[in-house]
């Protein structure tokens, strides 16, 4: 390290190097190319294939188009890390990829920014906004991206001589197809599929679950396989149960089972029967220190353009028409939203889990934590 003292001699060199400083073309620019800088920018989602999607699609192209940086993260869902750094007025996150009950809930406490339908990209073809997304995409305070769904997935490889499952009564028929299940750690859809598998019709779930006696009627079900689930969390984890073979089906979203057979496992197999299918949105929590920047990835990454071309890496159904329309006709039969697979899907109510799920999440956990009890074989 070079002192300069502030002696006679040294303060002619002072002068002689700052004069030197500008009268050199450019120098005086660096600190102010410094001073815009932009801070970099978090982006928050759910990992794996989906997260590749997204970067592929318009994380890396926003960073060439506007010459900056985003970090990603990847949670498990939920409100709990955003509550925490809002209420604490250190928020870390800037964009974060939502389920819609949590959108919902979120800005209804005030946890996320009201959003602007105007600095959306308008549509291609000359759609309106409401025209060009699919309904309930654009919410008060977040915008959809993608409708992707809950299908049951297997391994074609462990049926192989055998009747192969093919509808969601299979699922839960652990008599005709023995074996452990996996499913994501939660009760939604979870609650859902046990009635429909019991015989309660698809637009009926919901009054049903809205009684003590409906939702009892759908525990009592998981009761009887509980003794064959294997727990996931992460989408990723899902299909690598399969391929493990440590689960004979599993529930799966389906973007995640569709990757993995093109990486990996051509032998895995959806089943669209009664998939349950929702959207995922883009939000803002409160107080980001960078909502202009954020507000601009969010615009960008709901264009016509990025949602297509995140299609062609996960095959999730655009939320905007104009993109759907670049799909390539060759990926539509994997899309969620084709209708031969759409058939009797059932939309997952977001409001309604909005409204109930921390209660129900709550009996949820205990109902974990009660042992498992194993039924006795009968007499012979």
């Amino acid at each position: 390290m070079i002192s300069l003292r502030t002696s006679a001699s040294g303060r002619s060199l002072l002068c002689a190097v700052t004069l030197l400083y500008l009268l050199v073309p450019g120098a005086g620019t660096v600190q102010a190319q410094s001073n815009t800088y932009q801070d970099p920018l978090t982006f928050v989602s759910w990992g794996g294939a989906y997260t590749r999607s997204q970067m592929l699609a318009f994380v890396y192209p926003f960073e060439r188009r506007f010459n900056t940086r985003v970090n990603v993260l990847d949670y498990h869902g939920g409100l709990e890390e955003v509550r925490d750094q809002v209420s604490s007025l250190n928020v870390k996150w800037d964009v974060i990829d939502l389920e819609p009950a949590d959108a919902l809930r979120g800005c209804e406490e005030g946890l996320l920014q009201p959003l602007d339908p105007t600095l959306l990209k308008k549509s291609p073809d000359g759609k309106s906004l409401q025209e060009d997304f699919f309904p309930e995409a654009i919410q008060k305070c977040a915008v959809g991206t993608v409708v992707w769904s809950t299908v049951i997935a297997y391994d074609r490889q462990q049926f192989e001589g055998e009747r192969a499952p093919e509808s969601l009564k299979d699922f839960f028929d652990t008599e005709r197809f023995p074996g452990p299940r996996g499913m994501r750690r939660t009760p939604k859809a979870n609650l859902e599929w046990a009635l429909i598998s019991d015989g309660v019709p698809a637009d009926q779930v919901y009054s049903v679950l809205e009684t003590d006696e409906g939702l009892q009627r759908a525990f009592s079900v998981l009761d009887r396989l509980k003794p064959n689930i294997v727990w996931w969390n992460s989408g990723a984890q899902a299909p690598r149960l399969l391929e493990a073979g440590r689960v004979v089906m599993t529930t799966a979203y389906n973007g995640r089972v569709y990757d993995a057979m093109a990486q990996r496992n051509p032998g895995l197999q959806i089943i669209w029967d009664h998939q349950i299918w929702s959207y995922d949105l883009l939000g803002i929590p409160r107080h980001t220190r960078n909502q202009e920047q954020a507000e601009q990835f969010l615009r960008f990454a709901t264009s016509s353009e990025q949602l297509a071309e995140q299609a062609r890496h996960i095959p999730y159904g655009p939320v905007r028409h104009s993109a759907l329309a670049q799909v390539d006709r060759a990926l539509r039969p994997h899309l969620p939203t084709e209708p031969d697979n759409f058939a009797n899907a059932l939309k997952i109510n977001a409001a309604w889990w909005a409204e109930h799920f921390e209660q129900i999440n709550i009996r949820f956990e205990e109902w974990l934590e009660r042992p498992v009890r194993v039924p006795r074989a009968l007499p012979h």
